[in-house]
């Protein structure tokens, strides 16, 4: 199946995965609240974030938090905005989504382009017959590289907007009327097509068949990875998943780390570096992304000040970790003890679950991957944009 085809087709199939159940998640799983500390500074301080985000995207040139604003500011979408200003006052999340874009605080810093530029960076300039000549002095990046970054948000921004609909089904007073939500999920659609459609035209003006096809498995595991998301727990009672911590590395990295990871291997390849150069990036992308994600499964169990009411999921890597040493029958059992009158009690289940290894080995193997992505750059040279990459693992493995 060709690219242009396989994205045009993605809502499709997300939606063949039956109907979309509550989100339980944050749509800006690109960020990082109160990340773990570094040299020193304390993990529950957002300013380190902030400081690290920020020199990095001195290094690259320019804010990638605004990456994908010629876009998200075009003719097309900005008719869509008026029509989102009916979704006021609702708890629709294409609210939450599109708040995020235009809200300049640590909790919407776009990570993924930032990290594509650094490595961009890092690597320096390939052979004298890189795909793209268009070479900037200044920042060291291609344009092709930097237009690789853009397409990489693209497509995650996509997904994320897309993955904002809602169950119709499972609605509540509060929500909203049936109609504004109906009428939400249908500007999620389309805004998602939208964002789809440009990324497969810049792809398209990138003139790479390799690249091309990084990305295009990269949209397919995102799919894969969301499939296996949705299936199980679409499931009449189902709380969550019978799977080791094996299993849950495969799915996390298809539906988290495979697009970071291949978007590093194809910011390689426009450049023309070498097989080994590529993989090295791929293993950064790779675990950095895994890294991130345990960070972000972790945070309900570490913060200081969590509300009782603050949900977690119950197939994150703490949980996940936390059943495979309790036991399958002994997990259900406590499931079933933490809920009173038919809804689950967060904050009781919570409490058990940091009794237990699930939280701490959680942790040890944040650091683990973190210590990979590290070991991956170590055959890059010494530079500004290499060490930005390694203060972004520290902000994300470094716990208090």
């Amino acid at each position: 199946m060709s690219l242009p085809q396989l994205l045009l087709r993605f809502p499709r199939y997300l939606r063949a995965l039956g109907t979309p159940r509550r989100r339980w998640w944050s749509p800006f799983l690109t960020t990082i609240s109160s990340v773990g500390s570094c040299r020193g500074q304390s993990s529950k301080s957002p300013a380190y974030w902030n400081q690290v985000v920020s020199e990095a995207e001195k290094i690259v040139g320019y804010p990638t938090s605004f990456m994908s604003l010629r876009c998200l500011l075009s003719d097309e979408l900005s008719n869509i905005a008026i029509q989102v200003r009916k979704l006021v006052g609702t708890q629709h999340p294409l609210l939450t989504t599109a708040r995020g874009f235009v809200q300049d605080s640590r909790s919407n810093l776009q990570l993924r382009g930032l990290v594509v530029l650094l490595i961009s960076k890092a690597a320096g300039p390939g052979s004298v017959n890189a795909h793209c000549q268009d070479y900037d002095v200044v920042t060291g990046i291609y344009s092709c590289q930097r237009s690789l970054a853009e397409i990489t948000e693209l497509i995650h921004t996509a997904l994320l907007v897309h993955r904002g609909i809602v169950n119709l089904n499972e609605l509540q007073s509060s929500d909203g009327p049936l109609k504004d939500m109906h009428f939400g999920n249908k500007i999620a659609i389309l805004s998602g097509d939208f964002l789809l459609a440009n990324a497969c035209n810049g792809l398209a003006l990138l003139q790479n068949t390799k690249v091309v096809e990084l990305l295009a498995s990269a949209l397919r595991d995102l799919v894969q990875g969301v499939y296996h998301e949705n299936s199980t727990s679409a499931k009449e009672n189902y709380i969550t998943n019978d799977i080791g911590i094996s299993a849950w590395k495969e799915q996390t990295f298809l539906s988290h780390g495979a697009l970071l990871a291949k978007s590093c291997q194809a910011a390689m390849e426009l450049a023309k570096h070498d097989a080994e150069v590529q993989d090295l990036a791929f293993q950064y992308g790779k675990h950095m992304a895994m890294s991130h994600k345990i960070n972000s499964d972790l945070q309900p169990f570490i913060k200081e000040k969590t509300s009782d009411s603050t949900t977690f999921n119950l197939n994150s890597a703490p949980v996940v970790l936390h059943q495979e040493f309790l036991g399958r029958d002994l997990w259900i059992k406590q499931i079933g003890e933490a809920q009173e009158k038919e809804r689950l009690d967060y904050a009781k289940l919570r409490e058990t679950i940091k009794a237990g290894k699930g939280v701490t080995s959680a942790i040890d193997l944040c650091r683990y991957h973190g210590n990979k992505a590290l070991e991956a750059l170590e055959s890059f040279p010494p530079s500004e944009a290499r060490s930005a990459l390694e203060n972004i693992v520290f902000a994300v493995t470094r716990f208090s």
